[in-house]
C-alpha cells in the first residue's frame, strides 16, 4: 500500500514543479532507497504523456568513486550525463541518503578536483535552464539516516517532511500558489532597488543589488521551497557574516564559520571546526571567494534546523548567503565549481534595510 502522501508528492513534482508535457524526455535521478517515490513519479510522468528515464545510482557510489578514481577518472565526464543534461526536457532529482556522513573523512582535494571538472557541464546545464530549455526540481525522500540527523523518530520526520511540502494537505498546489502570491508581492517591491544592508547579532553586511532581479522560489525547483533570492553584484559585498548553524558541503560539516568581505571578496575566514575544509573550498577557484546568492527563507512550516540544506535554507525567519556560482537568470555573473549556502538566524532581532528602508525585522517582512 503506497502512502498517499508519497503519491501526492509525485503528483506535485510532475504536474506542478516541472509540468511535464506530452513527449517530454524526463530524467529521474535517485538511489534505491527512493524507489517508492520513483515508481510513483514514473506513473505520473506516463499519465502526463512524458517519457521517463531512470538514472539510478548506488547509495555509496560517490564515496567509492572518490576513493578509487585516478586523476584522469576524476576529470572524466560521462557522455551519458552530458546527453541527459543537454537534451532532456525535465530532470527530477530524488535525494534519499542512507548514510549522510559517507564523505565526512574524504580528502577535500579530491572533492575539489571533481567539482572543478564538473564545472563546465554544470555551466551548460545552468545556461539551458536560464534559456527556459530545461525544467528541473530537487526533492527529498525520507530515510532513517535523515531522521537521525534531524533528531526525530522516522514517523516524526516523515510528518515534518510532508508538512513542509504541503502534501499532507488536500490541495498542495493551491498551498504553493498562495506562497507564490505572497512572495511575488515582495519580489515586485524589490524591483529597481539598489542597496541591501543586513544587521544582526551574526551579521553586518552590505550588498549591491543594482540591476539584479529577485527570484520567487515557490516550489517549482526545490520541493520544499519558500525563499526569495538574488545574486548580488560580484564586487559589492562589504562586512562580516557568521553562520548561526553548522554549514554542510560535500559531506563535510563546518562549525562556527565566519567570513569578512572587502570589495566582494572573502579576505578573512575562520571556523571553530573543520577550518581546513573551509580554506580548501575557498581556494577551489577565483569565484569561490565571491557571493553567488543572497536569500531570505520564508517557509514557516520549517521551524527547526535538521542538518539538510534543502530544508534548512528555507527556514522561516532566516537568511543565507552562498559562496561561489551565481544565478545568471537573475543577472549573476560569478562562476565557480562550488555553491555553498551558509545560514544565519534573523529571529533574534536581525534586520534588513533596502535603500535605507526597513524591509525585514526579526523574521517578519515590514513592507
Amino acid at each position: 500500500m503506497v502512502d498517499p502522501r508519497v503519491r501526492k508528492h509525485a503528483q506535485v513534482l510532475v504536474n506542478y514543479c516541472v509540468r511535464v508535457k506530452p513527449g517530454d524526455l524526463v530524467g529521474v535521478h535517485g538511489t534505491p532507497a527512493a524507489e517508492p517515490l520513483m515508481v510513483e513519479v514514473g506513473r505520473e510522468i506516463l499519465k502526463a504523456g512524458g517519457h521517463p528515464h531512470f538514472l539510478i545510482e548506488p547509495s555509496d557510489w560517490e564515496r567509492a568513486f572518490l576513493q578509487e578514481a585516478s586523476d584522469e577518472q576524476l576529470e572524466f565526464i560521462s557522455p551519458v550525463s552530458e546527453r541527459v543534461l543537454e537534451t532532456f526536457d525535465c530532470l527530477i532529482r530524488l535525494r534519499a541518503p542512507t548514510n549522510t556522513r559517507t564523505l565526512q573523512t574524504m580528502e577535500p582535494t579530491r572533492q575539489s578536483k571533481r567539482a572543478t571538472a564538473m564545472r563546465l557541464i554544470m555551466d551548460r546545464y545552468r545556461a539551458r535552464f536560464a534559456r527556459g530549455e530545461l525544467r528541473w526540481v530537487l526533492t527529498l525522500y525520507p530515510t532513517q539516516a535523515l531522521a537521525q540527523d534531524a533528531g526525530m523518530s522516522f514517523s516524526e520526520f516523515e510528518s515534518f517532511v510532508y508538512g513542509a511540502m504541503f502534501v499532507d494537505q488536500e490541495d498542495p498546489v493551491a498551498a504553493w500558489q498562495a506562497v507564490h502570491d505572497e512572495q511575488q508581492r515582495l519580489v515586485e517591491w524589490l524591483k529597481g532597488k539598489n542597496e541591501v544592508h543586513v544587521l544582526g547579532p551574526n551579521v553586518d553586511l552590505k550588498l549591491s543589488i543594482d540591476g539584479r532581479r529577485f527570484r520567487n522560489s515557490d516550489g517549482d525547483r526545490n520541493m520544499p521551497s519558500g525563499e526569495i533570492f538574488t545574486s548580488p553584484l560580484e564586487e559589492s559585498a562589504e562586512g562580516w557574516y557568521r553562520g548561526s548553524f553548522p554549514a554542510f558541503h560535500r559531506g563535510q560539516e563546518v562549525h562556527g564559520l565566519e567570513l569578512r568581505f572587502e570589495g566582494g571578496v572573502v579576505v578573512e575566514a575562520r571556523a571553530e571546526r573543520n577550518e581546513a575544509f573551509l580554506m580548501e573550498m575557498l581556494d577551489v577557484d577565483e569565484g569561490a571567494r565571491r557571493l553567488g546568492e543572497f536569500a531570505i527563507g520564508t517557509n514557516d512550516g520549517i521551524k527547526r534546523f535538521i542538518r539538510n540544506i534543502l530544508f534548512d535554507e528555507k527556514i522561516g525567519g532566516t537568511m543565507h548567503i552562498a559562496l561561489g556560482s551565481s544565478y545568471s537568470e537573475v543577472g549573476g555573473k560569478n562562476r565557480s565549481a562550488i555553491h555553498w549556502d551558509i545560514i544565519t538566524d534573523m529571529r533574534d532581532g536581525g534586520k534588513i534595510f533596502v535603500d535605507g528602508q526597513l524591509f525585514y525585522e526579526a523574521g517578519v517582512f515590514k513592507i
